[in-house]
């Protein structure tokens, strides 16, 4: 395991582990209403929406260019955030090639 895939991995658990607690505490549709109380909270939203359209459009490209079905990470993303775009490279890093850069 490199340490881009290293790094990824770490994200992925640390997002799982404060996404657990949210979700523990406030729900899932609890996670929207207490970003929509606020145009802070708005703002958020935006730019997470941003970031994660952004990311379905590099990775629709990218797996383009190395044979992969995108749609499944790509729903993911869009129900979950960037756990789908996270899911995706993990799921790259263990099926490249030993000489690929990244899948």
């Amino acid at each position: 395991m490199n340490a881009r895939t290293l790094l990824v991995a770490v994200l992925f658990l640390a997002l799982s582990a404060v996404t657990v607690v949210a979700l523990r505490d406030h729900g899932y549709v609890g996670l929207f209403q207490y970003q929509l109380a606020s145009s802070a909270g708005w703002q958020v939203l935006l730019d997470l929406g941003v970031a994660c359209v952004l990311g379905i459009l590099w990775m629709v490209d990218d797996a383009r260019r190395v044979g992969r079905n995108p749609w499944p990470y790509a729903a993911i993303t869009l129900a979950f955030g960037s756990f789908g775009l996270l899911f995706y490279v993990l799921v790259g890093a263990f099926r490249r090639s030993p000489g690929a850069q990244y899948a």
